[in-house]
């Protein structure tokens, strides 16, 4: 059994490790709150402009009646030969399975999609490190989200591909100050790529987040666009309920709500009549030049969306550790106490048998 002293020591270092989590779970859940209300923010503009695309849709041909071809190139489907994959992961470490179960959906996408031709675009410092490990990079690639708006300038050079999978981009830091500015960088970039049909489809990885218990992991298709307003997910992962008992649990400590504010139903039909009016509108422009400007800004928004979520699934993940780490430092100061009790006791009663022996044998 190990001494008292070395107990006490390791008490004290659990004690302190305790201190550390329990912070780390105060500043998470404050992040959390910040990371809520922007992601709440951007979903009138995004509604308002979704239902916007809805009713240019119904007013205007999207598809020439003649060849049965799309007008605008986003609308444009065809074999899936060179895909782009977007994963969105976290930068930082001690929020659990966050990142992991990220880079396992990749996987497992990337595995049902063998035989073709996959660039990805690794947003996260974890999830870079994770694909640089198993992927090479592309000879010719984007390195940050600013250097993806001035490469829409000039196109790449064609070059040799690394690999049949490949990184074609790397974002780090990104998540941490997270601007419009920077997903419609990458957004544009993406969208450049597939005008000229350097790829055939766009997906993205990110974990959707409605609130602190209402959270998936999905694969979504963002290119080409199938249905306007309707998310395209091809693979989906829920919370378990062990999960959604612990973040619950984490949630109420911290006096995080478990339910975000969505958009009222007065609001949501405010939006909706938008589109569902039956009336002419007079366009200043033709409807099919406002169509084709404002696609490439939904699909901005979709990338935006994608990356707000993903934060604010972050700072859930990394709230619910902390609070599992507290309670398991707590466990452990418990358990230690107990030995410790027990060592001194034995200690004690070491020393009063050979006092009485001593006195008996004299």
């Amino acid at each position: 059994m190990a001494n008292i002293l070395d107990i006490r020591r390791r008490i004290r270092s659990v004690v302190n490790t305790r201190q550390i989590t329990k912070a780390m779970k105060v500043v998470s859940a404050a992040k959390l709150r910040r990371a809520q209300d922007r992601a709440l923010s951007a979903r009138p503009y995004a509604l308002m402009l979704t239902n916007v695309l809805k009713s240019l849709v119904a007013r205007t041909e999207i598809y020439d009646p003649e060849t049965g071809e799309p007008k605008h190139p986003l609308l444009a489907q065809r074999p899936e030969k060179t895909i782009l994959l977007i994963v969105v992961s976290g930068d930082k470490g001690l929020a659990g399975a966050f990142s992991a179960n990220v880079t396992k959906a990749a996987s497992r996408f990337i595995e049902s999609k063998a035989g073709k031709n996959i660039d990805i675009e690794a947003i996260g410092r974890k999830g870079r490190d994770f694909l640089r490990r198993r992927y090479p990079a592309a000879p010719v690639q984007t390195r940050s989200l600013a250097e993806a708006e001035e490469s829409l300038e000039t196109p790449p050079e064609a070059a040799e591909r690394a690999g049949t999978i490949q990184i074609t981009g790397e974002h780090v830091g990104v998540l941490g100050k997270l601007e419009f500015s920077q997903a419609r960088a990458l957004a544009e970039n993406v969208i450049r790529r597939y005008q000229r049909e350097e790829i055939d489809a766009v997906y993205v990885v990110f974990n959707e987040f409605k609130s602190v218990i209402a959270q998936r992991l999905i694969v979504e298709q963002i290119l080409p666009i199938e249905r306007i307003g309707e998310p395209a997910v091809r693979l989906a992962e829920e919370m378990t309920e062990e999960e959604k008992k612990k973040a619950k649990e984490a949630a109420i400590s911290a006096g995080v709500g478990l339910h975000s504010n969505q958009p009222s139903g007065e609001e949501t039909a405010q939006f909706g009549a938008v589109g569902s009016g039956q009336v002419d509108y007079i366009y200043e422009q033709p409807p099919e030049e406002l169509f084709r400007a404002l696609l490439p800004k939904y699909v901005s928004s979709q990338v935006f969306r994608a990356l707000l979520e993903s934060v604010a699934a972050e700072h859930a993940a990394r709230m619910t550790a902390m609070d599992s780490a507290t309670s398991n430092a707590t466990d452990m100061i418990d358990s230690l106490t107990l030995v410790m009790n027990r060592a001194r006791q034995a200690k004690i009663t070491k020393e009063i048998i050979e006092i009485v022996s001593g006195a008996a044998a004299m």
